[in-house]
């Protein structure tokens, strides 16, 4: 969507661009727009700013403080890391999807076909995005105009690399399966080395957690006699 003649005096047409490829990246069920979002945005910072002035002491100098708080928090929550969150699970379902689209390709090579049967069979957000290609393609895309779009919608390097190596094939048509399958075994080692950091970081989140909880009721043991003598 064109961003309307207020948003596009406010912000410049890079900082537009930018904005607008991350809330593509976000996907097809994404129904934040460049103008929905600008246009909320401003009105929470000129909400923000008037009632910090007018209702905090010293309201004059929290208030820039506090709306440019809010700017960035604005912006990081509901785009990057939302953002963050998406490549994680898009990651997470491409390995299951592209393993079905491998064992496909080994039965029939018809690319396009092996995309439409993998994605009426599996029921994700990645699968949405390539059933969303496949409907551009009977539009009038051709496959490869339909997947470069497609990578737009999707923030996943790693996702974006298998899904150049399908257009490659299409473009050259050469064969995709060992490819697609060395893809498969990346993400695989990928996510496999992510659970293994987030086991290895578990002892110290518990040691952080145990600190803080044990620490009060120690004190609690060791002050209480001492308090209870003192009012008693």
């Amino acid at each position: 969507m064109k961003p309307n003649i207020l948003i596009r005096k406010i912000y410049s047409k890079r900082s537009l661009n930018r904005l607008n490829k991350k809330i593509t990246s976000l996907g097809t069920n994404c129904k934040l727009d460049v103008n929905k979002f600008l246009n909320t945005k401003i009105v929470i910072l000129i909400t923000t700013f008037i009632f910090c002035l007018v209702y905090f002491e010293h309201g004059y100098l929290l208030s820039p403080v506090i709306t440019i708080l809010v700017y960035i928090l604005y912006d990081y929550y509901f785009l990057d890391y939302q953002i963050k969150k998406r490549i994680n699970n898009l990651e997470h379902d491409a390995i299951f999807f592209f393993e079905v689209l491998a064992l496909t390709l080994q039965s029939e090579r018809n690319l396009k076909l092996c995309l439409q049967i993998t994605s009426d069979a599996i029921d994700s957000d990645i699968s949405t995005e390539f059933k969303v290609a496949l409907k551009q393609i009977r539009l009038g895309k051709s496959l490869t105009e339909a997947l470069e779009d497609l990578k737009t919608r999707i923030p996943s390097k790693n996702v974006n690399n298998v899904i150049l190596s399908l257009i490659e094939s299409n473009v050259y048509g050469n064969s995709i399966v060992d490819s697609l399958n060395n893809q498969i075994e990346y993400l695989t080692d990928k996510r496999i080395l992510e659970i293994k950091g987030r086991i290895n970081k578990m002892p110290t989140k518990i040691s952080v957690v145990s600190v803080l909880l044990f620490i009060p009721l120690i004190m609690l043991l060791i002050l209480g006699p001492v308090l209870i003598n003192y009012f008693g």
